[in-house]
């Protein structure tokens, strides 16, 4: 565990340099704050600012030079005591150009700010869309479009936008500032066209500069398009909290929320719970207790269905519904009481998907947030488990939780395998945040699994086409497919992608947890709770 820390710990020093030390010293010459500096700035002294997608982009486009962070820094954080979602393009990373992930990056902001009701605050500070990737972020459903449609729609919602022009605002990107409730520039950096002078002289033959086109005067004094101009980066992110110190409360979801009380058992201990090896069993009680309040949880149906193990608690003083995995064998029941069957820790078996639907229904019923702790290889298989309905059962669960109007986190923990992954809210499911611990893995199963099976039916191929192969040759073939599977299963590949919002070291999960629930509450809950039909 130590050294996936110490790992977790050289990933963030290095990837929040961006673009590295020149370039940050070049934005500093050019009288610039770098986007994390503005962050640091415009956020309170002493608040969290919980980062979404610090590692997006790792170890993407390699032949562009890399996207560290996908070019833009993004996180939940506090403005005068306000909660609010920031967007701030890095400067750094390609001139703050879009990437595909980049684009993805800022959908997912503006998404986590739609969800929960919360200002967005945009720093920008781009040359617009990556040119020699357009076709990847142009015109698809997802892609750079779908941030002015969801400038639309966030106004309409009467969540409110403030930007701020802090550097180049170019072509279609130019309308995200001006889309927003509030513009604001920067006198002498900033500066907004929809084509730049080369463009301009290209398309219609006229010389002009760059000032004069789309600088802090023209679109104050001249075009009306910006709403006030500023002499330097930090007098304009005094005046957005100026903005949001103004800004009027509104109603929240009033989720439950009591004085918050350390565990009572260490959390530190986790490091030592959770076993080097992923397939040796651990009692996920353990962690349980060493995440809530005071140590106290008070368990779901204990001794029903104990693959999955549900409960009440509190995580920094909120009330939350818990269903997790649980890592150890335990003994099914039959109708004498007796046990019947040894159930395999980390795999859904149907009396706990059973439970489970019912869990988060009551948790729905009593406007609960839900909180998924990820440790699951997938639902049980084989004929006794065919036979005993372990896809309708499933189906219950899936069902129940896909349909809840309460808030849900997801924390993965260790495997995340399969439809284990759906059933526990995964991406799909629209967690508000989903995150990884540094012993996560995620994929349809196994490395081993996978590349057993792979090697399977390739040989088989092979045999089929009249080819003999060695078990020297197939032993290769093994190593090679089980090295490149193993890659993917890494909580770094899955963060890069965005399948997780951020990889945490565990003790940092009961104030992100907390922080997504406060974020939660300002969203209050007006669609009615319906399970559709629920097969029985």
């Amino acid at each position: 565990m130590q050294l996936l820390l110490d790992e977790l710990t050289q990933r963030t020093i290095q990837t929040k340099l961006g673009g590295g030390q020149k370039k940050i010293d070049d934005q500093h010459r050019k009288g610039k704050l770098t986007a994390r500096e503005r962050i640091d700035y415009l956020t309170d002294t002493d608040s969290r600012f919980v980062e979404i997608g610090l590692f997006t982009g790792e170890g993407l486009y390699p032949e562009h030079g890399g996207c560290p962070s996908g070019g833009v820094i993004v996180g939940i954080g506090y403005v005068l005591g306000r909660q609010c979602v920031i967007v701030a393009n890095d400067a750094t990373v390609k001139a703050g150009a879009w990437f595909p992930i980049t684009a993805k990056k800022n959908l997912r902001a503006q998404e986590i700010a739609m969800e929960n009701r919360l200002p967005i605050i945009y720093l920008v500070d781009s040359a617009g869309v990556y040119l020699p990737l357009q076709d990847e972020v142009f015109a698809d459903k997802e892609h750079f479009g779908r941030t002015f449609r969801n400038n639309a729609h966030l106004s309409a919602m009467g969540v409110l936008q403030v930007a701020a022009v802090m550097g180049s605002c170019v072509a279609g990107g130019a309308y995200l500032p001006i889309m927003s409730d509030e513009a604001l520039i920067v006198d002498g950096t900033g500066s907004i066209f929809l084509a730049g002078p080369y463009l301009v002289k290209a398309s219609i033959g006229e010389d002009v500069d760059a000032e004069t086109l789309g600088g802090a005067v023209t679109h104050t004094d001249i075009s009306g398009v910006i709403d006030n101009r500023y002499p330097d980066d930090k007098s304009c992110l005094d005046a957005i909290k100026r903005i949001l110190d103004k800004t009027g409360r509104s109603e929240t979801a009033g989720f439950d929320r009591a004085e918050p009380v350390l565990p009572a058992k260490d959390p530190a201990d986790i490091y030592q719970i959770l076993p080097a090896d992923r397939v040796k069993p651990y009692d996920m009680r353990e962690v349980i207790e060493r995440l809530i309040d005071a140590s106290d949880f008070d368990e779901y149906k204990p001794g029903y269905g104990q693959s999955l193990l549900c409960g009440y608690a509190r995580i920094d003083g909120w009330a939350v519904g818990i269903v997790a995995n649980q890592r150890k064998v335990v003994k099914a029941k039959g109708r004498t009481g007796q046990p019947t069957e040894m159930q395999m820790g980390g795999v859904i078996y149907g009396d706990a998907a059973d439970k489970a639907a019912r869990f988060i229904m009551n948790c729905n019923q009593k406007r609960i947030p839900l909180v998924f702790l990820q440790d699951v290889s997938g639902f049980m298989v084989g004929s006794r488990a065919e036979q005993g309905g372990i896809i309708k059962d499933g189906a219950k669960m899936v069902s129940a939780m896909a349909n809840s109007v309460v808030p849900k986190f997801t924390v993965v923990i260790g495997n995340s395998y399969g439809a284990g992954n759906y059933a526990m809210c995964g991406k799909a499911y629209d967690p508000r945040l989903m995150l990884a611990w540094p012993t996560a893995q995620m994929a349809v199963m196994s490395g081993a699994s996978a590349a057993k099976t792979l090697v399977q039916i390739q040989v088989a191929s092979l045999k089929a086409k009249g080819e003999v192969i060695t078990p020297e040759a197939e032993q290769a073939l093994l190593t090679k497919i089980t090295d490149q599977y193993n890659a993917q299963l890494s909580p770094y590949y899955a963060a890069a992608r965005l399948w997780v919002d951020a990889v945490i070291d565990p003790l940092h999960t009961r104030q992100t947890l907390s922080e997504g629930i406060a974020a939660a509450n300002h969203a209050p809950i007006t669609k009615p709770f319906s399970v559709g039909v629920i097969q029985t």
